[in-house]
C-alpha cells in the first residue's frame, strides 16, 4: 500500500476567516481524505498552528516559550480535525512526542506502524517536541519514519512561485522545481532543516492549494496541478 504524509496549513483550515477553524473547509478535507483512504492509501497528517499562533506572534515572549505555544496550537488543531475525520467514518489516532494526558498517545514508531496497518489516519501533533524546529521539520521527519513515498503540502497558494504571487502579479509558477533550487532561490516553501532531510532521504513533495475543488483527492490520485518539488 502507498503511504503518504499530508501537511495541512493551519491558515488554510481557517478558510476566509484567517483565524480559528472553518468547519465547512475541514469537513471538505475529511470527505476527500476518506475517498483517498478508501483507495488503500495509508495516511499520516501534520497540521500547522498558524491559525492560532505563529512563532513571531509576540516579540515579548522568549523563543522557547513561543515555540511551545505553537506546539500546543498544533495539538488543538489535530484534536479538532481528527474529530471531524471521525464524523466522516475515518478511524484516527493522535500521536505527540510528549505526554498530553488523555488528549493523545505518546509517539512511537511501533504504535505508528500498527495504526497504519489498522487503516487509521495518524495525526502527528506537537511538532518534534523541541523548540527551534518547525512543523516543516516535523513533517519530513514523520514522513521518513512512516516510510512515506511522498509528501503532499496543502497551502493557501496553488504551488511554488518565483516570488510572492500575492504581492507580484507577474510571479511565475513552477510546475516542477528541485529542492536545491528552492533553497538556492530562497523561495521559503519549507525551512532549511526540513529541506536537508527531504534531500537526504529523497522524498518528493507536492505543493498545491487546499481551496481548489477536490484538491486533495485529485492530487493523490493522479490529477495534480500544483508544483512538484523533486529530490
Amino acid at each position: 500500500m502507498k503511504s503518504i504524509l499530508l501537511k495541512l496549513s493551519g491558515e488554510a483550515l481557517s478558510g476566509d476567516k484567517g483565524f480559528g477553524f472553518d468547519e465547512d473547509t475541514v469537513k471538505n478535507v475529511a470527505s476527500q481524505v476518506k475517498g483517498a483512504m478508501d483507495t488503500g492509501i495509508r495516511l499520516g497528517v501534520v497540521i500547522g498552528g498558524g491559525n492560532f499562533w505563529r512563532g513571531r506572534s509576540s516579540s515579548s515572549i522568549e523563543r522557547t516559550k513561543a515555540d511551545q505555544i505553537g506546539m500546543l496550537a498544533t495539538v488543538m488543531n489535530c484534536i479538532y480535525v481528527s474529530e471531524i475525520f471521525r464524523s466522516e467514518g475515518i478511524r484516527t489516532d493522535i500521536l505527540t512526542p510528549f505526554e498530553c494526558a488523555d488528549f493523545s498517545n505518546l509517539y512511537s514508531k511501533d504504535r505508528l506502524m500498527e495504526d497504519l496497518d489498522e487503516g487509521k489516519a495518524v495525526f502527528f501533533a506537537g511538532g518534534t517536541g523541541h523548540p527551534y524546529f518547525s512543523t516543516d521539520t516535523a513533517t519530513v521527519l514523520r514522513a521518513i519514519e512512516m516510510e512515506a513515498s511522498c509528501i503532499y503540502l496543502a497551502k493557501a497558494v496553488d504551488g511554488v512561485y518565483d516570488k510572492d504571487p500575492k504581492t507580484y502579479k507577474d510571479a511565475i509558477k513552477y510546475d516542477e522545481i528541485s529542492i536545491e533550487k528552492v533553497v538556492e532561490e530562497k523561495l521559503g516553501v519549507i525551512d532549511l532543516a526540513a529541506s536537508a532531510l527531504l534531500s537526504e532521504h529523497k522524498i518528493p513533495m507536492y505543493v498545491f492549494a487546499l481551496k481548489g475543488e477536490n484538491s486533495i483527492i485529485n492530487s493523490m490520485t493522479g490529477k495534480f496541478t500544483g508544483t512538484k518539488i523533486t529530490v
